[in-house]
């Protein structure tokens, strides 16, 4: 593909994920991250000692500041896991470790 036909590139049609419940629109390429901030979302997560909210600080995975569940999976950087169709998504208190260690 030459950079003209990239210009005019399009996403596919937009899917629904869940956050904590409620559906939130993505399109196909999307971080977690990126689909969170589309839907005026800005904090998933909250620190472990005093429960401040997190969201995307550096964006390239280096932080961990954006850790979310998904699909009960915890610990997951949403700068860099992309969205898929039927994601279910929450928000995460702390290191998400108890929900880890209560998973059957």
């Amino acid at each position: 593909m030459n950079p003209l036909e990239l210009a005019g590139a399009r996403p596919g049609p937009a899917f629904t994920v869940t956050f904590d419940g409620r559906p939130v629109e993505a399109l196909p390429g999307q971080t977690v991250a990126a689909a969170l901030w589309a839907a005026g979302v800005t904090s998933w997560r909250s620190t472990r000692s005093q429960g401040r909210p997190r969201g995307v600080f550096c964006g390239i995975g280096v932080c961990f500041d954006c850790l979310v569940t998904v699909n009960g999976l915890p610990n997951r950087r949403a700068c860099l896991v992309p969205v898929r169709p039927g994601d279910v998504i929450a928000t995460q208190d702390g290191t998400g470790q108890e929900e880890a260690c209560h998973a059957d």
